[in-house]
Order: C-alpha cells, then structure tokens, then sequence
C-alpha cells in the first residue's frame, strides 16, 4: 500500500509535534485573578473554588510577589466588602481609603512592576448585588451607574492601577471613564472593557467569592449583561467600546464562547482577554479531585483553547499553578 500524504508523519516524534505545533502557552500570556479581604494574616478559603482563597493585604503581597517572580505580567483584584459597607448607591466602591485602594497602593509601593488591574463594578457594594445602581421599581439606573463608575474608575487611577476594567455591561462606560481619565491627567492608564460579557450560569462561585451571591439572590442581570445565544451582538458591543477607548477588550466567560473570541479577534486585530470564569474553573477542580480528570493536562488543555480561538491573555485563577509547572519544565 502506497499513500503519499502521511499526516501522522510529523506526529510520530516528540520534536516533531513541538516543531509544527500552532500555539503555545507562555507565562506572558496569564493574568492571575486575587480576592482581597480585610484583615492581617488572613487566608479564607472560598468552598465553592477549592484551592482559592481570599487573601488580606499583607498576604495579598506574598502572592502577588511569587506572580511576579515567576514571569505573570498582571494579576486583577476582586473585593469581599463587610456587609456594613454595603449602600444603596455603592459609595464605598470609590472610597479612596477603601479596600481595593489600600490594597493597589501597597501592590505598587512593594512591587511596582507588577501590573495591577482593577475591577470597575458595583456589585461587591450594592444592597442587592446587581452591578448598578437600582430604582424604586428595581430597574438598573444606566446613566447614575456610570457616574459612580467614573468616580470608582478615577479612585483606582489615583491609586495607581495601571488598567482599569469595567465589567459592569453599562451603556456608555467606556467613553465616560476615558473621559474623566483623561480629564484628571491620567492619560496612560489603560482600559480593559469586559465588551461582551454574558448572563452566564458559569459566575456562581465567583459571586460566593465577594460576597454578592446572598445579596443577588434569585434575581438576574440579564437586562445588562448578554444573552449566551448571541453572537453578533457581541460585535457590535466590542466596536463600541473600541470606539469609546477601550484599549482591550475581553470576552466573558471563556471555553462556552471561544466562536466569540475568534470572531472578536478576526474583526477588530485589538488586544482581546478572554476570563476562564470561576465555574470553569471548579468543574475542572471538582473532575480533577474526583480522579475524573488527569488535573495539569485538562488546564492546559483549556488554556490551548483560548489561545487556538486568538486570545492574547487569559486570566485564569489556574494562573499561578500553570506558571510553576511551567516553570517546573524549564
């Protein structure tokens, strides 16, 4: 039997495989996502992530300074807000003094290399866990969220974060923050607008992790963040943003919407983030520590996934271990 064209030719060898292999995982490409609570010498496991926990300040700076160590270029940090901090309009979220504050400060005093990313959202602050504000009738206020978005966006511009990330889905944000940026001088700090941001089932754990899931309750955020069956909305969603001044953009959640990063990537060449969203993250955690799961090969195997689509960055709470075992293999 003679067959000219041999595929499984340049699969036989390992060297081989490594030579005509499309996309790799590198360090450069993870950004390590971190829960910050008050406190000293508090390390708080979250039930729902196993293996993450929320981390006061001065723990904050030990993780962040091994992210740094080992290459990851950013970490983006989350706040769990006491419960008596929580307001009807979300003022702590731009309380200068305030948790997220304090803590980049100290990021950037301490490692200063490191670049930090802030979350631009109110729903760690609000009564009711939506990420805006709310009228008598329950409808979410677009125009009043993005003013205390501007002032939430501005405090952690003052504290020195490098990028700023809106991923509350308001109409208008992105224009407005690079607005009051611009207007305060802070021309070189950067946005990373959560453009097409779903109304997933994947963020659970993620919503235990600060603290809003008891808050939210049975309600939804449909009515802001998008419908999980479309596809052109997204683009169009992204072209806004763009437009407005968004220097990067991210789809969330990551693996149920790869056809959403290749097409984001394809249209607009931008820097595009893809978020491996904390259900992601536990199903494979729950599979793995079941035995399901060899647990190293399905990570990077997701991870392939975002890069294959056209992710640049994906930030992943996987990134700290993927970036040891890299390193392990060094």
């Amino acid at each position: 039997m003679t067959i000219i064209k041999r595929p499984r030719r340049m699969r036989e060898s390992s060297f081989s495989r490594a030579l005509m292999r499309e996309n790799n995982i590198s360090v450069s490409n993870l950004i390590y996502p971190i829960f910050v609570i008050e406190g000293t010498g508090v390390r708080q496991d979250i039930e729902s992530m196993p293996g993450i926990q929320r981390l006061s300040i001065d723990e904050l700076i030990k993780d962040a300074s091994e992210c740094h160590q080992l290459g990851i270029p950013a970490i983006v940090i989350f706040p769990y807000i006491e419960k008596k901090l929580k307001t009807k309009d979300a003022r702590e979220a731009f309380n200068y003094d305030g948790l997220v504050q304090r803590a980049i400060k100290k990021l950037k005093s301490d490692i200063p290399e490191l670049g930090v990313i802030s979350d631009v959202a109110l729903d760690p602050y609000t009564l009711n866990g939506q990420d805006g504000l709310v009228d008598s009738n329950g409808n979410i206020l677009n125009d009043e969220t993005v003013e205390v978005l501007n002032k939430q966006a501005l405090s952690h511009a003052k504290a020195g974060a490098d990028i700023v990330a809106p991923s509350d889905m308001m109409d208008g944000r992105v224009g407005s923050i690079r607005k009051i940026l611009e207007e305060n001088k802070f021309i070189n700090t950067k946005i990373l607008a959560y453009s097409a941001k779903y109304a997933s089932s994947f963020y659970g754990p993620f919503r235990d992790a600060v603290g809003s899931s008891e808050s939210l309750g049975k309600a939804t955020k449909e009515t802001y963040q998008m419908d999980p069956a479309n596809s052109d909305e997204a683009i169009d969603e992204v072209k806004l943003d763009i437009q407005e001044g968004a220097d990067m953009v991210m789809v969330k959640p990551g693996m149920p919407y790869l056809d959403i990063v290749f097409r984001v990537k394809q249209t607009f060449k931008k820097p595009t983030f893809v978020y491996q969203v904390s259900g992601e993250f536990s199903m494979i955690m729950a599979a793995s520590l079941k035995g399901w799961l060899n647990q190293d090969d399905a990570i990077l195997e997701s991870l392939i996934s975002f890069r294959r689509a056209g992710a640049d960055a994906i930030i992943s709470y996987f990134a700290l271990e993927v970036a040891r075992l890299l390193k392990s293999k060094t």
